[in-house]
């Protein structure tokens, strides 16, 4: 299509796609994926080299408790249910303990939102961390969470963000965001923050110094449209704050989701619309360095393929992995690095440890 070989000429050029240029992109549906790939490969070579860089990780899931009930998660559970759990300090501290015997980097935590859980509760569980471990980098909480604990604690949401980094938070996640288009959220999260305050406790973090990630959750029951405007709305928050330091497409896992049962959301994202999601990303996100491709949502055959289409991130090793686990992924729990430097040098490509804010090793 010669149309299609004008567009992707001009954004190697230095053209910004428009909404409705990556929209065409995102639509495309036969052999042209692969000169959006090969584009996008392209570009990804002139930003950040031939590097495809990970970073040595551990979840902690504190529990799966929540009061929320979204469409697409099947790992939270309710009060008196099988399976629920709440670590506190001295669990916390013995995985933590367990990561540094590891030489894990990075520390991530994520929960359900625990009916008890207020500002302290996080403030609490990124103190214990910290103590244990001062030298790890800590990645924890996303937006949900901050306004939920803001909310029950009574105070602003930038406080309690000045209070989370005071006590050791290194950087914030950008989940949460799933779809940052309130018409599709009313579906799939109805009680989660809408798009703007998402994207106003970002905005936030940002201008504290809190260096956050960016995330897409799709493949569920939303549009290309949607997919776009998400990305829009990422793009023009970078253009603002230069706060986000990579951005991460998670491909709906929706075995075992409620969204999936009912029959509101499809069978997840085909591989066609995997690798178009890291491709247009990466051709859309002229002020966006990485794109990271998530194994764990999509194996890591696929997540070559992102690879390939790109993707310059691998992500991390994960060593513990509840969520995915919990909507029906498998082989979730780790990731080798010698396994990332198979898959690595068969695109002959070099395998370079990093750190969360991406300083190489």
């Amino acid at each position: 299509m010669k149309e299609l070989d004008v567009l992707l000429s001009d954004v190697l050029s230095g053209h910004r796609l428009s909404p409705d240029e990556a929209l065409m992109l995102m639509q495309t549906r036969d052999r042209d994926v692969w000169k959006i790939t090969a584009a996008a490969d392209q570009l990804r070579l002139r930003k950040v080299g031939d590097v495809i860089t990970w970073v040595k990780n551990q979840n902690v899931n504190v529990t799966n408790l929540c009061v929320n009930s979204c469409g697409f998660c099947g790992f939270s559970k309710k009060p008196g249910e099988e399976g629920v759990y709440l670590f506190n300090k001295e669990d916390i501290q013995k995985k933590v303990a367990g990561a540094k015997e590891r030489g894990v980097t990075e520390i991530c935590t994520v929960s359900g939102l625990h009916p008890d859980f207020d500002a302290g509760s996080y403030i609490d569980i990124i103190s214990w961390i910290h103590e244990a471990a001062p030298e790890i980098h800590i990645h924890a909480s996303n937006p949900m969470e901050v306004a939920y604990g803001a909310a029950k604690s009574r105070i602003s949401t930038r406080d309690l963000l000045c209070r989370m980094k005071e006590a050791g938070l290194g950087s914030l996640c950008g989940t949460a965001a799933e779809i940052l288009v309130d018409r599709v959220r009313e579906i799939i999260c109805p009680q989660k923050v809408n798009s703007d305050e998402w994207e106003r406790i970002i905005r936030e973090a940002h201008a504290l110094g809190i260096p956050t990630t960016a995330t897409i959750m799709y493949g569920h029951c939303e549009s290309e449209a949607d997919r776009i405007e998400h990305l829009r709305r990422i793009r023009e928050i970078q253009d603002d704050t230069r706060g986000f330091t990579e951005f991460v497409p998670l491909s709906f896992i929706h075995m075992n989701t409620p969204l999936y049962r009912k029959g509101i959301a499809r069978a997840g994202a085909t591989g066609r619309e995997d690798v178009l999601m890291v491709a247009v990303a990466r051709l859309f996100f002229d002020n966006l360095d990485h794109i990271q491709v998530s194994w764990v949502k999509t194996g890591i055959k696929m997540a070559q393929m992102g690879l390939l289409s790109g993707g310059d991130d691998l992500g991390g090793t994960m060593y513990e992995e509840s969520i995915s686990k919990g909507a029906g992924a498998v082989n979730t729990d780790y990731l080798d690095p010698e396994e990332m430097r198979r898959v690595a040098e068969d695109l002959g490509r070099t395998l370079c440890q990093r750190s969360t804010l991406y300083q190489r090793a």
